[in-house]
């Protein structure tokens, strides 16, 4: 059987990313003295398939997915599961860190519900799509079925395609759910055969002996659920929904011709298992910022990617992305509007 995600990503113009390149050489500056701002200014280029892309920041669609997962249980988290559902009203409200900055950057903001353990039907502003109220706890069980990890990846299909602005020149994906980063951890050590030693930090705050808790649970569920070796086996028995909705939000943006600009370890988790799917999906992802959690540099290794900025943020809701809105615009700011030799009767070197 077929699955939506499997359908063709659109094509890069590779002409106008080689005609950007060729702008970038004739800018009254030394070759590459601009540094990745130049490489933003050529993948932009070859996303819009214009020799000067249009700025994005105003044309940005942010989502946060929220969800909760059983694993909580456990122990794993410094907060109560409480908390996500409280976030979830402050994302509304206008309070959270995310909401702060999408205004600030003129973003579009869509919270959505991929299945929290309490209901959010009375807040206003939710979209409510939950698969069901938190993931099971993957230490005793799958921490959901086969179905239910398809219509979570479907989620994200429907944000992109029925939730954000048909101009959305740039997708950004957040998040929300206690304990999720022991079920990023969890994805992350199974997709990359690592050990979750290596990969488990403070989360929200946990002290060292809480983080040994942490990676003794994921350890010990791993080896409950092996074999753990497809992208969607790995989602099935030791992810979660907002973890699955993000990555299929990834890969139907990027089967629209929408770039996305990936956010800390739990968004590149996810960015990671819609890669496991679609390898080529890599060309159309920008990752944003290497986070202070101690995993994440060893997966941004991994998939052989350099974030933007290391700025030691934590906090996710797609805060690190929504920062580097504003350099995104520099960089194409300057690609569209900076004299050539020739218009600033410079000489060239």
């Amino acid at each position: 059987m077929s699955h939506w995600f499997e359908a063709p990503l659109a094509e890069i113009n590779v002409t106008s990313q080689q005609q950007a390149e060729l702008r970038q050489g004739v800018l009254t500056k030394p070759p590459g003295s601009l540094g990745q701002l130049e490489r933003l200014a050529v993948k932009f280029a070859g996303w819009q398939g214009e020799v000067k892309p249009e700025l994005v920041a105003k044309h940005t669609s942010i989502a946060i997915f929220a969800a909760d997962h059983g694993i909580a249980a456990e122990g794993v988290s410094a907060f109560p599961q409480a908390v996500t559902v409280e976030m979830v009203k402050n994302f509304a409200r206008g309070g959270a860190a995310i909401s702060v900055l999408a205004k600030h950057h003129e973003a579009a903001l869509h919270i959505i519900n991929a299945g929290t353990a309490n209901s959010v039907a009375e807040v206003a502003g939710v979209v409510d799509c939950a698969v069901a109220n938190g993931t099971a706890n993957f230490a005793l069980q799958p921490a959901m079925t086969e179905p239910e990890c398809l219509k979570a990846l479907a989620i994200g299909q429907h944000v992109i395609n029925e939730v954000i602005a048909d101009e959305t020149r740039l997708f950004i994906g957040g998040e929300m759910g206690i304990a999720n980063t022991t079920s990023a951890t969890a994805i992350c050590c199974a997709l990359l055969n690592m050990k979750a030693d290596e990969l488990v930090g403070a989360g929200t705050g946990l002290d060292e002996q809480a983080i040994i808790h942490k990676a003794s649970v994921i350890t010990a569920a791993l080896d409950k659920h092996q074999p753990l070796v497809k992208p969607l086996e790995v989602l099935t028995k030791v992810g979660g929904f907002e973890i699955a909705a993000l990555a299929g939000a990834y890969i139907a943006a990027a089967q629209k011709g929408i770039p996305s600009l990936v956010d800390g370890f739990i968004a590149t988790a996810s960015a990671l298992v819609a890669c496991k799917l679609r390898p080529e999906l890599k060309e159309w992802l920008l990752f944003s910022h290497q986070s202070a959690e101690k995993g994440h540099q060893r997966v941004l290794q991994q998939l052989d990617v350099t974030p933007l900025l290391s700025l030691e943020m934590r906090l996710g809701e797609a805060s690190g992305a929504a920062v580097c809105l504003s350099i995104i615009d520099s960089a194409l700011a300057l690609h569209a509007n900076m004299a050539t030799f020739e218009e600033a009767d410079v000489q060239a070197g």
